[in-house]
């Protein structure tokens, strides 16, 4: 009898032992989130890159660094002309969901960075927030009535590239068009370049 309890309190004992295991780790590849030319966007420990391939040597641009929760849905990389200078448009976006009982904030921003790849100079950077809001309003300080309301809520200036290699930024106010000024690597508003 003893020997029979010795074994069951064995075996119960080597049960957790043999369950506690480690799984060999597997190597996360990255995707990329982005890809043109030789260039790729790719999001890597809570950072998002740019990388330029070229000529046996890569070289990384940081775009921005993020906390935990977030982090980029979609990129892009455009490559575009402007006074006769090769330029690279990249653009992300980032999706917020805040919720509470009684409202929802879903919260989409879009940043554009426009670089010259070739001096490794940013030209341009803008961003954009546009919230879609959904909200339970009370008729009567009882909470008996109550109604939904949506509204939209826009942050900064829409960007918009022309063909000729200028920038638009609207919103409800203002209109701007900026120009690249290409011995400056920067882009800059029209009217203060016709002053000159």
């Amino acid at each position: 009898m003893k020997k029979v309890l010795f074994f069951v309190l064995c075996a119960l004992f080597a049960l957790p032992l043999s369950a506690q295991k480690k799984k060999p780790a597997t190597a996360k590849s990255t995707a990329a989130l982005a890809k043109a030319e030789n260039l790729t966007v790719e999001f890597i420990k809570n950072e998002l890159y740019l990388f330029v391939n070229g000529k046996g040597k890569k070289d990384t641009i940081k775009l921005k660094s993020y906390t935990e929760p977030a982090k980029p849905a979609t990129a892009s990389i455009t490559a575009f002309t402007a006074k006769g200078v090769k330029l690279h448009c990249i653009s992300w976006t980032e999706n917020t969901l805040i919720q509470t009982s009684e409202r929802t904030e879903d919260k989409t921003t879009t940043y554009t960075e426009i670089y010259n790849l070739a001096s490794k100079g940013k030209a341009f950077s803008n961003a954009q927030t546009t919230t879609k809001i959904k909200e339970i309003q009370y008729l009567d300080k009882l909470k008996n009535a109550s109604q939904t309301v949506e509204k939209n809520r826009s942050e900064g200036l829409a960007f918009a590239l022309n063909p000729n290699g200028d920038v638009s930024l609207k919103n409800k106010k203002e209109d701007r068009t900026l120009i690249y000024n290409a011995s400056s690597n920067i882009y800059q508003d029209s009217k203060d370049l016709k002053k000159k």
